[in-house]
């Protein structure tokens, strides 16, 4: 596993930290020495997940946020700028599939549903450390979204998702043209199906051997975040597994 001594004492925003991603990356950055803000709907359960992780919460800010709530999104960075100076990094974990229908069967409510919870969250999160960034005048800023396979073709009940996920990349590419001169830099991963517990189970058959890991992934996520990916921006990132 690469190291980026260059991260020691960065701050990075990291929303979903206790889903099995976000977990992950919590935890390959927290090893990296960055100091963190973390979005969570618990936090009670975040902390608990964190020390039986071996990690001292003590110096970690967390949000409880509604991250499709821009108020909140707003509010919540806002509070990190305050506490710690500045924001160097976001990792935008939050999001999420839902099993869905044929579009001519899709209603109006399931459709807002998964674009709020992927491309509304998403861009939410990524404007409001986006302004933080520039007032602040940072010249190294990162910010990753988590897109997806499915938002380069669509598939048989997957229009929503594969919708939102789209909107994530186009969002990834515009905000790269747009603050690439500032030297942020901003990308997106495009994971294949995360080998989670969830995952096993919803499909049982599958060969776990091929679907890709969340630690495999925030390993791409710390390259991307360090000096070395410097002149990385606007790319929709795949990493795939055996897939």
């Amino acid at each position: 596993m690469a190291n980026y001594p260059e991260l020691e004492g960065k701050i990075a925003v990291i929303s979903g930290a206790s889903g099995n991603l976000g977990a992950a990356v919590v935890r390959r950055l927290y090893a990296e020495k960055v100091r963190l803000a973390l979005i969570d709907r618990n936090e009670q359960s975040l902390r608990e997940a964190l020390h039986a992780d071996g990690i001292d919460d003590s110096g970690i800010l967390i949000g409880k946020v509604d991250l499709v709530q821009k108020s909140e999104v707003d509010h919540f960075i806002d509070e990190v700028t305050a506490h710690f100076g500045r924001v160097d990094i976001l990792v935008n974990t939050a999001g999420g599939y839902k099993p869905g229908k044929p579009v001519h069967e899709m209603d109006e409510a399931f459709w807002d549903s998964v674009l709020a919870l992927n491309a509304k969250i998403a861009f939410f999160l990524s404007a409001a450390v986006a302004r933080t960034m520039l007032s602040k005048g940072n010249k190294t800023g990162r910010i990753i979204n988590i897109a997806g396979k499915a938002g380069l073709a669509g598939f048989a009940t997957g229009a929503a998702y594969g919708a939102a996920k789209a909107a994530v990349l186009r969002l990834t590419e515009s905000m790269s043209a747009e603050l690439l001169k500032n030297g942020i830099t901003v990308n997106a991963i495009l994971p294949s199906t995360i080998d989670t517990p969830q995952n096993r189970q919803s499909d049982p058959t599958a060969d776990f051997n091929k679907w890709v890991t969340a630690e495999s992934l925030a390993d791409v996520i710390a390259f991307v975040c360090s000096d070395s990916a410097r002149d990385i921006s606007g790319a929709g990132i795949p990493v795939y597994g055996k897939a």
